[in-house]
């Protein structure tokens, strides 16, 4: 199983948001610095958890962005759900693209989708907080000091 880029750099920004002071705003250019990350894409991906309502955005001069929701209510595994749009690890979980002759007789399928199960229910273990515990650590290599 493998998240896409895209998720695993929601997943990033929702940290480094929460491992600001919550009164304090970040910029997407501030986020794309401390991972190397492209800023258009951040870009793309800010708006898309702001409209998950899950980020706060301030226009205008002195604006940025912030974290809207509580870290610890920030639920891993319902996050790659809205986030991830794609779960169909082989091409029989896609009713409208299964081509394949087994289908009917597969065990196969049962196995993965019982794996995809388990998988989600070790991210719906965790929340966003709970990457945060060694928030010292992970605040000098995000906020490295000049």
């Amino acid at each position: 199983m493998r998240l896409t880029m895209y998720t695993d750099y929601s997943l990033r920004v929702l940290i480094f948001l929460a491992s600001k002071p919550s009164d304090e705003l970040s910029t997407v250019q501030e986020i794309s610095d401390a991972y190397q990350i492209s800023k258009n894409h951040l870009t793309k991906i800010v708006h898309e958890l702001g409209k998950l309502e899950l980020i706060e955005t301030i226009r205008g001069r002195g604006g940025g962005i912030r974290l809207s929701v509580d870290p610890a209510s920030m639920n891993v595994g319902k996050l790659v759900r809205k986030i991830e749009d794609d779960f169909h690890l082989v091409e029989c979980f896609d009713p409208s693209k299964n081509m394949c002759v087994l289908s009917q007789a597969c065990q196969l399928k049962g196995v993965l989708y019982e794996a995809l199960q388990a998988y989600f229910a070790v991210l719906d273990r965790y929340t966003i907080a709970d990457f945060l515990h060694n928030k010292e650590e992970i605040q000098s290599l995000l906020f490295p000091t000049s």
